[in-house]
């Protein structure tokens, strides 16, 4: 799997890096958790921090294209980001660590 940075901007009002980008993969399309894992990596960013809006593939085509949105801390995230957004973009805790 691989990802190409199409387009990046800057967004100072919402504290956040706005990113549009193309996954090139073989097989089938790749998780949202590795493609968040991959873009966190690529944009030196963290987990937690890395919103994927949406993922886009075409049938027959080996890429699937992309947006997202990574944000400075977790904290402005959650104040604009929608609660379904977030749910499904924050890793799970593990389940043996709840006491």
């Amino acid at each position: 799997m691989e990802i190409k940075i199409i387009e990046e901007r800057e967004n100072p009002i919402l504290n956040r890096r706005e990113v549009k980008f193309v996954v090139e993969h073989d097989g089938p399309t790749p998780s949202r958790k590795s493609v968040i894992d991959k873009i966190a990596a690529t944009m030196n960013s963290k987990v937690g921090l890395v919103m994927v809006d949406s993922l886009k593939s075409e049938f027959g085509k080996r890429e699937t294209m992309g947006y997202a949105k990574i944000y400075e801390s977790e904290e402005r995230a959650k104040e604009v980001e929608r609660a379904y957004v977030v749910a499904r973009n924050v890793p799970a805790p593990a389940a043996g660590t709840e006491e």
